[in-house]
């Protein structure tokens, strides 16, 4: 049997590393936490979605165009309607009831209806745009598949890796409609996999490439470049050098920033027109891609067309500077602002030595004893504390519920600011109006929750068992009223902090 101060680590562990407790989960799970953890790992594979809106991206983009070509044509249709209408007015010879009271109303005149156009089906009320259609059902089966994890280690992964490799759902129609589909194909198959496979896939996805513009990049000697009179985009090889594998002190200069630009050029999306393939899915296309052998890190590049920007990324994969910068981001993301330097050594150390074996750098974490035994010290994002709080309170995944309570606290899925991420420091989530924001959110899901919860001071002790101080049982059991209390066990130290 686990004695206390076990069950109080097992308990700080599955807030750590995982998603929160969730009432009525058995204590011996709940004391065994580490270990299913490490079962998650062994297992390789990490969950998916159910029935996300779309397959993926091919299968969105060719929606995508759809739904913006008819959104084209139905405002011609209103322009022509609107001219013809102009027109009519115009023309109409003069009413003599007008001329004779000049301040009599006149009736308006119905737009002209367009010709030859089929009726369209009506959309059903407050039904938004399919790109933000989209957008919202991705989320809702994101977080569902989150309140039902056991432990949700993978998916905290799945949520870090996701963030390393940010994108912005907020940048165009392609990002808002593809971030869940970025997500679930170029993050999550690879979350247990070697870096580098996650690197590609990530760098190669249609929805970075539009994030970060590459499939605007032409090479300045391609076909195209001399053509077009148009040149590199150096955006996407910056933030893959400085946010992605080496870091921004990562040794790399200037010119290696143009030189990886031009490595990829050619990296893009199939248009509209599908020449390459399916409208929305990569495509390698020779006629973008500058020509001749490039220079990066001190080492020539000359494999042909996409083979080059392949050889480069995996490179940088497996670079020291690449280890370092992921282990201390991990142990930063899990431990601690500032972590124990013995901690990112040592996940830096598998991270090489295994080139790059993220199965194994996730196994070392939960396996250190000075990742898993410290003290709480990283309050909970936004997001985090959403999950756990929806966990505590077995709410289901609604979507006003979500989106509403994260663009207020600050982070809502897929919209970071930059290509930096969101932040993962406490400063950027304990600041006075970001505590006050969080009352008044726990406060609403207090009183939302209290006709399903027969007593917070129960559920308080089932949720967070060995890890609630007196003062906090005594906070809870002294409320006002049962919206108050469960307010109150939200926003208590043992359940914000991990």
């Amino acid at each position: 049997m686990a004695t206390p101060d076990d069950s109080r680590t097992s308990g700080i562990g599955l807030q750590r590393f995982g998603l929160g407790a969730r009432p009525g989960q058995p204590r011996d799970q709940r004391d065994a936490a580490r270990e299913s953890m490490l079962a998650e790992v062994a297992r390789g594979v990490v969950a998916q979605p159910l029935n996300p809106p779309f397959s993926g991206a091919a299968e969105i983009g060719g929606a995508l165009f759809a739904f913006e070509d008819k959104e084209r044509m139905e405002r011609e249709a209103r322009r022509v309607a609107g001219q013809a209408q102009a027109m009519q007015v115009a023309a109409a010879p003069p009413n003599p009831q007008a001329a004779q009271n000049p301040q009599a109303p006149v009736a308006p005149q119905a737009p002209a209806a367009p010709q030859n156009q089929m009726a369209q089906p009506a959309k059903p009320p407050n039904e938004p745009p399919l790109p933000f259609k989209t957008y919202r059902d991705e989320v809702v089966a994101r977080v569902q598949l989150a309140l039902e994890a056991e432990s949700g280690f993978a998916e905290r992964l799945v949520q870090f890796w996701s963030n390393h490799f940010c994108i912005a759902a907020t940048k165009s129609n392609i990002g808002r409609s593809m971030a869940g589909a970025y997500e679930r194909e170029a993050i999550r198959p690879h979350v247990f996999g070697r870096f580098e496979e996650m690197l590609v896939a990530a760098e190669s996805h249609p929805a970075m490439l539009d994030f970060l513009d590459n499939r605007l990049s032409v090479g300045p000697g391609s076909p195209a470049g001399k053509r077009r009179g148009r040149g590199l985009n150096e955006n996407q090889a910056r933030e893959i050098l400085e946010l992605h594998t080496l870091g921004v002190h990562g040794g790399y200069s200037q010119a290696d920033v143009t030189n990886l630009a031009r490595i990829i050029t050619g990296w893009t999306m199939v248009g509209r027109e599908a020449v390459l393939g399916f409208p929305g899915s990569f495509a390698f296309n020779i006629g973008l891609h500058e020509p001749g052998t490039q220079p990066l890190l001190g080492k020539d590049y000359a494999q042909p067309g996409k083979a080059q920007g392949l050889a480069a990324l995996t490179d940088l994969a497996h670079h020291p500077a690449t280890a370092d910068f992921i282990a201390l981001k991990l142990a930063r993301h899990f431990v601690a602002d500032e972590p124990p330097p013995t901690l990112v050594a040592s996940l830096s150390e598998v991270f090489r030595r295994t080139q790059g074996d993220l199965a194994a750098v996730s196994r070392a974490l939960l396996e250190s004893n000075a990742a898993w035994n410290a003290e709480p010290s990283k309050i909970r994002s936004p997001q985090e504390f959403l999950i756990a709080s929806y966990r505590a309170l077995s709410r289901k995944a609604d979507p006003g519920q979500i989106l509403g309570p994260l663009g207020v606290m600050g982070q809502p899925f897929w919209q970071p600011s930059g290509p930096n991420g969101y932040p993962d420091t406490n400063a950027a989530w304990a600041s006075a109006e970001g505590i006050k924001t969080r009352i008044d959110v726990a406060a609403g899901w207090g009183r939302q929750a209290a006709g399903s919860v027969p007593d917070p001071r129960a559920l308080t002790e089932d949720i967070l068992g060995p890890l609630a101080s007196p003062e906090t049982r005594q906070t809870v059991a002294r409320a006002e009223s049962k919206p108050q209390a469960l307010a109150l066990m939200l926003m208590s130290p043992e359940f914000q902090r991990r």
